[in-house]
């Protein structure tokens, strides 16, 4: 776990149960590895924009033969993967929107998920190339979604799996920061509950 990467990706900034164990969840990390390098992508602070012509067409372009736009736009992507290259742990902090990601971590999602870059097509169909790495996905939600009767209605926790596993990385966790707006639970419960989770997944890495 020498390096680290956090996506915060909730508007509400510090005040989200997201992102305090999320970064509850960085601290445990970098106290049990001296020296861990981290780095913020704080996707509500700085949202990436949503995919447009220029990045779609730049793609396809050679990098000399880019127009000002495309070669924006493709220097966007190449820096947000470059810092998922870079990562061996990578945190994700998130809020379900209405079931599902914030838009801004779609945005991010949709800027690192670039064939030749970190997916590739073969004669076996498409293979993951973000290898040996690991994932922790801090899922916030005014609900229980990781069980019970609302669970299928939990697209954030298994879209996420879905888009992490196909760029190759298989070792992935969640957190759940779950009934936060629940009389029976609350934000202190959920919090204490997550933290106790966060500390059975390093454990296993110890």
């Amino acid at each position: 776990m020498k390096n680290i990467l956090l996506i915060e990706s909730s508007p509400r900034g510090s005040d989200s149960y997201s992102h305090q164990a999320a970064r509850s969840l960085v601290n445990e990390i970098q106290q049990h590895n001296t020296g861990a390098q981290l780095v913020v992508r704080d996707l509500a602070q700085n949202p990436p924009p949503h995919v447009g012509s220029a990045f779609v067409t730049g793609m396809y372009v050679p990098p000399e033969k880019r127009a000002p736009a495309q070669a924006t736009a493709v220097a966007l992507s190449d820096a947000l993967i470059d810092e998922l290259f870079a990562a061996d742990t990578i945190v994700v902090a998130v809020s379900m929107h209405n079931f599902g990601v914030p838009s801004t971590l779609k945005a991010w999602i949709d800027h690192i998920s670039r064939a030749g870059r970190t997916f590739a097509y073969g004669p076996n169909g498409p293979q993951g190339l973000l290898k040996d790495k690991r994932v922790i996905l801090v899922l916030a939600s005014g609900g229980v979604y990781s069980d019970g009767p609302m669970k299928a209605f939990d697209f954030a926790g298994s879209y996420l799996q879905t888009v992490f596993k196909f760029l190759g990385i298989t070792d992935i966790s969640a957190v759940h920061v779950e009934g936060v707006a629940m009389s029976a639970i609350g934000p202190e419960k959920a919090l204490a509950t997550a933290s106790e989770r966060s500390r059975q997944i390093l454990a296993q890495v110890a």
